[in-house]
């Protein structure tokens, strides 16, 4: 590349420019297009080699320095490209470069624009360019910049909302527009449809006046939409939508203004308008003349004179009396007269007249008749009422006196009217005297809060006392203190009198007067043992055999027995022990202070004593005893009283247990024994839907071939907390708490599925309880349980105890000849055990005869009970029924069985009960 010209020799001027670039060896075409990006511009060039710069004519004029002066003109384009100098060091060929500058000129501030590339040629690199004057183009862009600015800054600053929203969605909020929304800040709502903060009612109308907008510029009339806040809330706006770009594409620039409170204004106006429409007073205006301009609804009601008739007459023709607004005015504004209405009826008017502006008269005349009446009728209620009512002057002296008050009180009206009102003393609830000062009356004047239903008493005149519920209310004018006060009181000595006898009556059983239940937890609680010392022993007593009593000779009798029994037990009790009856023939005795067990069941041997002495009912001498549950609670005991009784109850249930007439102390064991009797007969509702019932079947063998030709069903327990539940405990239960009915059921229907399916040349035996028996539905869950399983009714065999017939004997033969009928076999289980009639169980349809194990353990041991199985085979054969011997388990049982005749055996020695799948 050819080195450039020197500065002053192209700054003489004498050679031409194109020759000059020629001769630079730059590239003409590079020099061309640079100037055409600006304009007219000037050519420079630096070395970036030697650093040497260069320029063609006409720099000095672009930069405004004089042409003469050479070194100036370098300075100055090598400081205004000093930027570019540095970035064209290391940038490759042909990289373009621009760069604007500010020129401090004394005619102001001028704005440059250098364009320059990188050219090489041979192993040469120069920065070549060309330097423009742009101060017009930038003074123009700098107008438009603040031409924007002063529109974005007026745009922000207006109190109106103004939003961008473009697809439908928002890219420019002013500041007005995130306070219309209450949003925190403008990014809360940039990005977010517009339709998020537009309620669902305004939408429809909304998206129609948009879609109207179709050419840039076009402009929506105003309308009203309502805006969804950020907070909940809703404004009420009126919008205006116009077409518009943003970025080059198709917007909606939309003006909102609040209306809010334009509409509460509106709104107020019309509720004014419809309030003097239809306010109860007549509302009437007037001419300065007293022509009437203006009658409302109500004064059509009070006056029985429409609208029409009313307007253009004068005020006095149409209230029927002389009514002039000035000298109403003159009166103080208010007065009360006497109107008529067109059917000549009078009317108790208060009048109140104001002067309006530009002239004329406002009338508010106020039907006080029915209030006038409504206050003569006061005045007889009040003197007619059974309740007392004194007035009492804001100097405290009574000004007035009802009858009932005279009567109540026993005076006179002209004895206490102009007397203090604390002429009675009063009395609190407790007796004590109440100061003057805090009477109900002079408190209410004192301070003009109302007393409501104190409960005071007094002496009359005669000596006698009276209670009184007082009340006092003010009767205050304009917010001061009471003008007056209204004192009313009610007689209720005779209601105090029931009270503390139904409290006693509440308290108290009602057959013997010992405390009742809620007495005794109150006197068992924590708190009322605290300030005892030494234990506390509870003593449960229920009688034993009172049922017998109350049944055989009548519930009077029954009565006079808790009556004596409830005085033995005051009387045998010691002083400051508290006696209680708990309902029924439950009674409980709490001693305080007991040194132990020995003094506690000293005193539960005396109490039976007591009991136990004969009683005269009728001419009867009657003999009862009581079974005892004991308690000792310590001083720090957290028991309540429920929980007390609770455990004296159980300690009594034990006591019952071991025989009448017993006395048992309660302790954690037997807790527990009761938690868990409690829990598993909760568990024992669910246990036959959670599969934790199953059966167990033992085998019974034919003695004549050897061969097993049924099995028994023995139901099984397993408990998911106790394991495997004996029956022993489980079927009591299930008898005692009505569950054997349902538990009996499912053993029926899992057994005759079971045989069934697994084993159907087996014939079924199952034990029926007592319960089952009476159970009338039995007949029928037997018909389905077989009928379901698909086992044949001679398949099964029910097992009834001896003792379970004998209950009552008629219904069980009707039970027992159903099921015959049904075609199940019977048998009798335990024989021989229970006190029945022989001849009466030969007369029921049984099939089997079950000798009971004990006998069959004194084989081989004992010949009486050889004789006894001798016996009952013979008279089972007799009558043509089976003989099963059950609990054999020794090899000499089993041939005396087989050498005595016996049909068939069951028992551990032929095998356990196990599931059927290991039978």
């Amino acid at each position: 590349m050819a080195t450039p010209p020197r500065s002053r020799d192209v700054g003489s001027g004498s050679q031409d420019v194109s020759g000059l670039i020629g001769d630079a060896g730059f590239d003409h075409e590079l020099l061309v297009e640079l100037s055409l990006s600006v304009g007219a511009a000037v050519v420079w060039w630096l070395d970036l080699g030697t650093d040497q710069l260069g320029w063609m004519p006409g720099l000095d004029v672009v930069i405004g320095v004089a042409r003469a002066d050479q070194d100036t003109v370098r300075a100055r384009l090598a400081e205004l490209t000093a930027p570019l100098t540095v970035a064209a060091k290391t940038a490759p060929a042909w990289e373009d470069f621009e760069l604007e500058q500010p020129l401090e000129t004394p005619a102001g501030t001028r704005w440059l624009q250098f364009r320059a590339r990188v050219s090489t040629h041979n192993t040469a690199r120069a920065l070549v360019g060309v330097v423009a004057d742009v101060t017009r183009r930038h003074s123009q862009q700098q107008e438009l910049a603040d031409l924007a600015d002063r529109y974005r800054l007026l745009v922000d600053l207006a109190p109106e909302a103004i939003v961008v929203h473009e697809a439908g969605v928002l890219v420019y909020a002013n500041p007005a527009a995130v306070e219309f929304v209450r949003a925190r800040s403008e990014a809360d709502v940039l990005g977010r449809p517009i339709t998020d903060f537009v309620h669902p009612d305004s939408q429809p109308e909304m998206l129609r006046r948009i879609a109207k907008l179709s050419e840039p510029g076009a402009t929506s009339d105003p309308a009203d939409a309502v805006l969804v806040r950020f907070d909940g809330g809703t404004t009420d706006i009126e919008s205006v939508s116009v077409r518009t770009t943003w970025q080059g594409r198709p917007a909606f620039q939309v003006i909102m203004r609040d209306v809010t409170e334009q509409k509460a204004a509106a709104a107020a106006l019309r509720y004014q308008a419809a309030l003097a429409a239809h306010v109860s007073d007549a509302l009437i205006a007037t001419t300065a003349e007293g022509v009437v301009t203006s009658w409302n609804r109500s004064a059509e009601n009070v006056y029985g004179r429409s609208s029409a008739d009313a307007i253009g007459q004068s005020i006095g023709q149409v209230v029927g009396a002389p009514l002039d607004p000035v000298a109403v005015l003159e009166a103080g504004g208010v007065v009360h007269a006497v109107h008529r209405r067109p059917d000549g009826g009078a009317l108790a008017v208060r009048v109140s007249v104001a002067r309006m502006d530009g002239g004329g008269y406002v009338l508010i005349c106020a039907d006080e008749t029915a209030r006038r009446r409504a206050e003569h009728h006061f005045t007889a209620v009040v003197a007619a009422i059974e309740e007392g009512v004194l007035v009492v002057g804001a100097t405290g002296l009574v000004e007035s006196v009802n009858p009932a008050a005279e009567r109540i009180l026993g005076v006179r009206a002209q004895e206490v009217i102009g007397q203090p009102a604390s002429l009675a003393e009063l009395h609190d609830e407790s007796g004590q005297p109440i100061p003057q000062a805090q009477y109900p009356s002079a408190t209410t004047r004192a301070t003009g809060r109302s007393q409501h239903g104190r409960i005071l008493q007094t002496l009359r005149p005669d000596g006698s006392r009276v209670w009184l519920s007082l009340s006092a209310r003010a009767l205050a004018q304009d917010g001061t203190l009471p003008s007056a006060t209204v004192v009313s009181f009610t007689d209720i000595t005779e209601r105090r009198m029931i009270d503390s006898r139904l409290e006693h009556e509440a308290t108290h059983d009602a057959l013997t007067g010992l405390c009742n239940r809620t007495v005794t937890i109150n006197r068992l609680s924590p708190a009322a043992r605290a300030h005892r010392s030494g234990l506390t022993a509870v003593l449960f007593i229920d009688l034993d055999k009172f049922k017998v009593i109350n049944d055989s000779l009548g519930h009077s009798a029954g009565d006079e027995v808790l009556r004596v029994v409830g005085t033995r037990l005051s009387r045998g009790s010691r002083r400051g022990d508290v006696v209680g009856r708990l309902g029924g023939d439950e009674f409980t005795v709490i001693a305080y202070g007991v040194t132990g067990p020995d003094e506690a069941t000293a005193l539960a041997d005396h109490v039976r004593a007591e009991l136990n002495r004969p009683i005269s009912v009728d001419g009867r001498h009657l003999h009862v005893d009581a079974s005892v549950g004991i308690v000792l609670a310590e001083p720090g005991d957290p028991r309540d009283g429920a929980d007390l009784l609770r455990d004296a109850d159980l300690a009594m249930y034990q006591a019952k247990t071991r025989g009448r007439g017993r006395i048992a102390f309660f302790d954690v064991e037997l807790r527990e024994q009761i938690q868990r009797r409690l829990q598993l007969e909760q568990d024992l509702r669910t246990a036959p839907l959670s599969d934790q019932l199953w059966l167990a079947y033992q085998p019974i063998v034919d003695l004549g071939t050897d061969r097993r030709t049924a099995v028994e069903g023995l139901l099984r327990w397993t408990h998911p907390r106790y394991g495997l539940i004996s029956p022993c405990e489980f079927i009591p239960l299930a008898e005692e708490s009505d569950l054997i009915n349902i538990v009996g059921a499912h053993m029926l229907h899992t057994a005759t599925r079971e045989i069934a399916v697994l084993a159907p040349e087996l014939k079924l035996t199952v034990n029926l309880s007592a319960r089952q028996l009476d159970d009338p539905w039995l007949v029928s869950a037997i018909r389905h349980a077989t009928h379901k399983a698909g086992l044949d009714p001679s398949s099964l065999c029910l097992e009834i105890t001896e003792s379970a017939l004998t209950r009552d004997p008629a219904l069980a033969a009707r039970t027992l000849a159903a099921l015959r009928d049904l075609g199940v076999r019977l048998a009798i289980d335990d024989f021989g055990t229970g006190y029945s009639s022989l001849a009466q169980l030969l007369t029921l349809p049984l099939n089997t005869l079950k000798i009971d194990r004990s006998f069959t353990a004194g084989l081989g041991r004992s010949d009486e009970a050889e004789a006894i199985v001798t016996s009952i085979i013979a008279m089972a054969h007799a009558v043509d029924m089976t003989v099963i011997a059950e609990g054999v388990e020794q090899v000499q049982q089993l041939e005396i069985l087989r050498a005595l005749g016996c049909d068939q055996a069951q028992g551990f020695l032929l095998g356990r009960p196990v599931p059927l799948s290991e039978l």
